[in-house]
């Protein structure tokens, strides 16, 4: 919204295109966001998945959303790397509680035992929990259903991350309960860039290049006209 060089990764095809392809749909930006997981003090993401959030807080309808993670550090065994149950997307939406405690980012949390019962499920200790790990620039393409965490970060190294969660354009979300830097408001379809568009000077539209405006912050717990696009 506001940066010229996350504009454009936000447009890449790279990102783009493969979750477009999977949807059968245009996407629009539901959240972009910095994971920044530094050395020594990254902290602990409890087990959750990212839709009970956007389905709870957001009024999200389907979990036809997925989130497209590119790691800006190297990522290894030490430093917090994010950790997935494979297979966990397929049980759909499960039961999940409000932590406004454990972090500083408040997250619907799914309860020890299930996670319990999806690990021993996906394999136990032989592949029920794995976590992907990469030199900078490597992609993550993952579900919003699907269920990860991560440890906190106590190497010396960060572990600075990029999120795109992207979002079916029909399935937008039906609730600004949340500031709309958190959940976009704008359902624009993305065009994507060309391919060099990280290294050539395309031009890109940076509605919050002169600030965020005040109508960012306004919130409402009421349900949207969804009849309507978001401006």
């Amino acid at each position: 919204m506001y940066s010229e060089p996350f504009a454009k990764l936000a447009r890449h095809p790279r990102m783009i295109e493969p979750v477009q392809d999977l949807f059968g749909e245009k996407l629009y930006m539901h959240q972009f966001k910095i994971n920044g997981k530094m050395a020594f003090e990254g902290d602990v993401w409890q087990w959750h998945q990212d839709y009970g959030t956007w389905l709870n807080d957001d009024m999200m309808p389907t979990e036809r959303a997925m989130n497209v993670a590119i790691f800006l550090d190297d990522v290894n065994e030490f430093n917090g790397p994010l950790m997935f149950i494979p297979g966990s997307h397929k049980k759909g939406v499960v039961d999940a509680k409000h932590d406004l405690t454990t972090t500083s980012y408040p997250l619907w949390t799914v309860s020890n035992d299930l996670i319990t019962q999806l690990v021993e499920r996906a394999g136990g200790k032989q592949g029920g929990i794995v976590s992907p790990t990469g030199p900078a620039g490597s992609m993550i393409l993952f579900h919003s259903c699907l269920v990860h965490a991560s440890t906190s970060n106590l190497s010396p190294w960060n572990r600075v991350s990029v999120y795109l969660s992207l979002c079916a354009v029909s399935n937008h979300i039906r609730r600004f309960k949340r500031p709309e830097y958190i959940a976009h408001r704008d359902f624009t379809p993305i065009d994507c860039l060309p391919d060099d568009c990280l290294r050539q000077p395309y031009p890109v539209d940076l509605p919050w290049k002169n600030g965020m405006p005040g109508s960012a912050l306004v919130t409402s717990t009421e349900p949207i006209d969804s009849s309507k696009k978001a401006a």
